[in-house]
């Protein structure tokens, strides 16, 4: 009963403790886990990505062919993770985010794997992955169609080549960061005119350092859902941009918007 006790002061089900003990026997276990059912799956999956411990090494011992979501924020994986989903044809949202520092283990050949095995993606998140380029995401962009939100924040080899590629082939695109790359308004300008701008609720592009008035303005121009956008830290955007927010939008329209004026 100690045992149970220490897991939180509640008696958990017998599912819960052999998870539990899982968890932290998992390389002992091989075997027995790769025949587990996929519900059960799914909770090992959850259980192994809060604790950060999902790595090249196991992640094949409980991925199935109907997982549909991995959050790996916390999880130390390379490319050699991604390239061993060839088989999860049905995931639908990837978190590979980092909060701090970068991910180095994380680039465009592993993105690229990434795409072409699961076309169904619809949220994909590489925020401070510097490892990423052009390459990867225009990977994502022609397999994965279906895509809804993109996180290339902090991806620092990403150029307009990306925006031009998400911008031409992601209808369903609503979300999209950028913020902290090398993009022009010639980027901005090909995503926002292409052929998800009915359907962009959500923009960050602050820390562009190249981007001008003239990015804010399409944005605004061709964007009637936008809600979201960020462009503060953008040394080039002037006064202006703020004057077009007063003259082409509604007072009531966006639910956050943030500038930077120099």
């Amino acid at each position: 009963m100690s045992h149970l006790s220490g897991l939180g002061g509640a008696v958990q089900s017998l599912l819960d403790l052999c998870l539990y003990y899982l968890t932290r026997n998992i390389s002992r276990y091989a075997s027995d886990i790769k025949s587990l059912p996929p519900k059960i799956k799914d909770k090992l999956i959850k259980s192994l990505s809060v604790q950060g411990w999902l790595t090249d090494s196991n992640i094949s011992m409980v991925l199935h062919p109907a997982v549909e979501a991995l959050d790996l924020r916390d999880c130390h994986i390379s490319d050699n993770a991604l390239q061993q989903l060839s088989n999860c044809k049905q995931l639908k949202r990837i978190n590979l985010n980092i909060w701090k520092n970068k991910r180095l283990t994380i680039t465009s050949e592993g993105v690229a794997a990434l795409a072409s095995s699961c076309p169904y993606l619809r949220e994909v998140s590489f925020k401070r992955c510097s490892n990423l380029t052009d390459h990867g995401v225009l990977a994502l962009a022609l397999n994965c169609q279906l895509l809804q939100i993109v996180s290339i924040g902090g991806c620092s080899s990403i150029t307009d080549t990306s925006l031009h590629a998400l911008g031409k082939n992601c209808r369903h695109l609503h979300s999209v960061d950028f913020s902290s790359t090398h993009v022009t308004d010639d980027g901005v300008i090909a995503l926002v005119s292409g052929m998800c701008a009915k359907n962009l609720k959500e923009i960050h592009m602050e820390l562009c350092v190249n981007l001008t008035d003239l990015a804010v303005e399409a944005v605004l121009t061709c964007c009637p859902m936008i809600h979201i956008l960020l462009f503060h830290g953008c040394p080039l955007i002037t006064d202006r941009a703020r004057e077009a927010l007063e003259q082409l939008v509604g007072p009531n329209k966006f639910k956050q918007v943030s500038w930077t004026v120099y």
